[in-house]
């Protein structure tokens, strides 16, 4: 068993990074949002650092529960999410804004739902 408590927590700064994504990426309506302002390319980078907030909580989680509680959640691409980590710490200077645009207006709203999921699920 592991340590639910600790899960929960790190369930909760997930939510948290996901709600400051959100907030982020609301004024956002094109790729080029990003790309073509320097308050643009400020929001792509305070985006990218909550993803890999993100991911690597969730790598965390995995460690935590013996890769046990994420898999139960098949609706998300958790591979995906903390691939995406990788990519943005690893190749950061390549970062395409069009990647990380669809990102946040398809998988940050689904995965959100599943966070919420998850933390209700373990209450």
């Amino acid at each position: 068993m592991y340590d639910k408590e600790l899960v929960q927590d790190i369930l909760t700064q997930i939510l948290d990074a996901i709600r400051k994504v959100i907030t982020r990426f609301a004024p956002i309506k094109t790729a080029e949002d990003f790309t073509n302002s320097p308050e643009g390319m400020e929001k792509l980078d305070s985006i990218c650092m909550q993803l890999i907030a993100i991911g690597e909580s969730l790598k965390n989680i995995d460690k935590i529960t013996n890769k046990t509680l994420l898999a139960k959640y098949p609706e998300i691409d958790w591979k995906g999410v903390k691939g995406l980590r990788d990519i943005i710490t690893h190749q950061y200077f390549d970062i395409d804004a069009e990647e990380i645009f669809l990102v946040c207006k398809k998988h940050i709203p689904p995965l959100s739902e599943t966070i919420k999921t998850i933390i209700n699920d373990l209450k």
